[in-house]
Formats: structure tokens, C-alpha cells, sequence
């Protein structure tokens, strides 16, 4: 008899209560996102309300295989959890709503003549003193212009709500993460790399290969913005005016081999204890030197079409 009683006081309660207080009652057991059927649906749309309701259609189902919704979802949610922390007289008048289409919507999405998902639909207050103006009670749908993001779309509901939405992004950790890993790393290295960024050969090296690459026409070629070889499979380009991108490598290689000859003939072979080392790589570099010379010319006479003399090759 009592268990009768409850009951019925219950259903007559929930009879009682208005659709308002119906819908607030939803939002609370669901933690602040209602979830919809067709029934509730118009409920929470009724031409007659005072509050204002932001709608998610969806299909989460798997069957459905709807990534996007899948990915969404997500943005969603952490937009209104964070609604659900404001203030019980504000947020009851902003609602937080999703319609799955196998959740008996799929009557909804015909209605509103949707063929995809997912869509959000915002609809504002018709009575009380949030209702527009203009008299208009048509829904305003968002059009995802930055992708899924939850910010801009706390952004856009906020300018229909009774307070903005705080929404604030999450804490990117691995960002931190990777931060920090990154430096721990470059310390690592760095402990290990300093004593070759300290030697002056480190930076005699790096300074000579930086000047034969550039006397040999790298910037020429970069303002130009010459090829790298010609059409034809050429890296010689004919005339003085002219030069390829291959033709720069070969001529900084046959710069710095002849430099390297003379240095050890000035640095290396002197200091020889051995005469007939000294003797050898003294002809060795001798003989380096002169078909080095001998290829500069070479090229010289492709350059200069009609040059008569040569060396050896």
C-alpha cells in the first residue's frame, strides 16, 4: 500500500512539474547533457520555451562507422561539462542536448531533412526576456569552421547563453613532455658535442667549406634560381653568365682538393722525418695539383666555347 502511495505522489509529481523544470531535472541526472529521443526532443524544442538549448545529432552507433561523430563527440562533451559548472540560475536556462540516430531519432533527422552527421543546432529562448527581438525562433546551426576544436564552438554557443561558457583547454602534457625530453637531450649532447664546437678546427673546417661553396656561385645560382643540371643532363651551363646547381658542388670540390694539395705541401710534407715519404708525397701532390689544374682549365674551355688551350685532359 505505502510503495502504491509513493508511486502515485511520483507520477503525479512528474505530471506537475513543468516542461522547464523537466528538462533541468534531465540535465542534472545526465551531468548536463541530455540525452534525446524523439519525444524528448520536442520537449526540449517546444514553441513555447524560456531557455535556450544547443542540440548535437549524431550517430555513435559503430555500425554506422561515423568517424567524424566519433571524433566529435569528445569536443562536445568537454564543452558542456564545462557549462555544467556554472552557476544553477544561469545554467538552467541553457541546455546541453545530444540526438543519436538509433536512439529513435532517426523520425528527428527526417524532419529536419539531415542526410549526415554530426550537426549542432542552437536554439534560442521565444518567451522571457532572452528572446530575440526580431520574433525569430528558428534554430542557427554551427557550420564547424575551425574543424572539431571545442573552443570555437564555446565560442560560438556562448553568444547564446546567459553567461559565456568557461571553457578553458586542457593542459597539453605532452607538449611538456616532449619539451623537457628535448632539452635533457640537447644537455646530453651538448656535453659530448661542446669540446668539437670549441676546437678552432671545427670552425676553420666550417668556415673554408663555407667560402669555397660560396666563391664557387651559390648565391648566384639561388638569386637566379637556375636548375640544378640542364634540360639535356648537362651540369656544365655554357657561358660565363649561365651555371647549374651541380655545377657549384663540382667546382667547390675541385677548389678545396687543390687547396688541400697546396696545404700539404706547405703544412705536412716539411715536417716528413722520412726521406723517402717526404719524396713520394711530394709527387703525389705535385701530380694532384697538376691534373686539378688541368680539369679547371677543361672546364674553363666548356665555359668559354672556342678557348684553345688545355693542359692535359
Amino acid at each position: 500500500m505505502f510503495l502504491s502511495s509513493f508511486l502515485l505522489l511520483s507520477l503525479i509529481a512528474l505530471v506537475a512539474a513543468s516542461p522547464h523544470q523537466q528538462i533541468a531535472d534531465l540535465a542534472a541526472k545526465s551531468k548536463g547533457v541530455v540525452r534525446l529521443d524523439a519525444d524528448t526532443f520536442d520537449l526540449i524544442t517546444a514553441p513555447k520555451r524560456n531557455w535556450s538549448v544547443s542540440i548535437q545529432l549524431t550517430a555513435l552507433d559503430p555500425k554506422r562507422r561515423c568517424a567524424p561523430c566519433r571524433e566529435f563527440d569528445s569536443s562536445w562533451n568537454a564543452v558542456a561539462d564545462a557549462w555544467n559548472r556554472v552557476p544553477k540560475d544561469s545554467r538552467d536556462h541553457h541546455f546541453f542536448a545530444t540526438l543519436d540516430f538509433d536512439n529513435n531519432g532517426h523520425s528527428v533527422f527526417q524532419k529536419l531533412g539531415l542526410s549526415s552527421a554530426p550537426v549542432v543546432f542552437v536554439y534560442p529562448p521565444t518567451d522571457g526576456p532572452r528572446a530575440a527581438a526580431s520574433g525569430k525562433t528558428s534554430p542557427s546551426k554551427y557550420d564547424f569552421p575551425n574543424g572539431f576544436e571545442p573552443r570555437p564552438l564555446a565560442e560560438y554557443i556562448s553568444k547564446h547563453t546567459p553567461v559565456p561558457i568557461p571553457y578553458k583547454d586542457p593542459i597539453n602534457w605532452g607538449r611538456y613532455i616532449t619539451f623537457a625530453a628535448s632539452a635533457v637531450s640537447f644537455a646530453l649532447v651538448l656535453k659530448y658535442v661542446a669540446p668539437i664546437l670549441q676546437s678552432r678546427w671545427t670552425w676553420a673546417i666550417g668556415t673554408i667549406v663555407t667560402c669555397l661553396v660560396m666563391t664557387s656561385g651559390f648565391m648566384f645560382t639561388r638569386i637566379r634560381n637556375s636548375p640544378y643540371t640542364g634540360g639535356n643532363g648537362n651540369w656544365i651551363a655554357g657561358g660565363f653568365q649561365n651555371q647549374f646547381g651541380q655545377e657549384v658542388q663540382v667546382v667547390a670540390f675541385i677548389y678545396g682538393l687543390l687547396s688541400l694539395a697546396f696545404l700539404m705541401q706547405i703544412l705536412v710534407i716539411p715536417y716528413q722525418t722520412s726521406p723517402t715519404r717526404q719524396r713520394l708525397q711530394v709527387y703525389l701532390w705535385t701530380a694532384v695539383i697538376v691534373i686539378v689544374y688541368s680539369i679547371i682549365v677543361s672546364l674553363f674551355r666548356v665555359k668559354n666555347r672556342g678557348y684553345p688551350f688545355r693542359l692535359f685532359l
